[in-house]
């Protein structure tokens, strides 16, 4: 697939740091704020953190791109989750935006290894 997704140019310039990360922990499941911090910790092995200001003002805009969705629907909200709280989940677009984006990731970090591998060592 190129690098073609709904709400992205084409080409597109890669996703902010941030973004990655949190599409990439609703790619399992569907998530609260703070279980968005936990899991992107979890991923950069405490690497990056997501304060308020920049989670909340990352989910707004993802959301405004059509990448996430919140949910409102009693029967969409993971098991035991209050609906006070709000919760999001990655959409198909989003999907879509993340496979393309690790994609890419894949494709540079494939072509660095192997011109690594090719070089002779001093």
């Amino acid at each position: 697939m190129p690098n073609a997704a709904p709400g992205r140019p084409e080409p597109f310039p890669p996703l902010k740091t941030q973004w990655f990360h949190i599409l990439t922990a609703l790619s399992r499941e569907p998530l609260h704020g703070s279980g968005i911090v936990r899991d992107v910790l979890k991923q950069t092995d405490e690497r990056l953190r997501l304060w308020p200001a920049t989670l909340y003002g990352s989910l707004e805009e993802l959301a405004s791109l059509g990448w996430i969705e919140e949910l409102t629907e009693e029967g969409d909200f993971p098991e035991g989750e209050s609906r006070r709280k709000r919760i999001y989940r990655l959409s198909a677009a989003g999907r879509k935006v993340l496979t393309a984006e690790a994609e890419r990731i894949n494709s540079l970090a494939r072509t660095a290894l192997a011109r690594l591998a090719s070089e002779s060592t001093p």
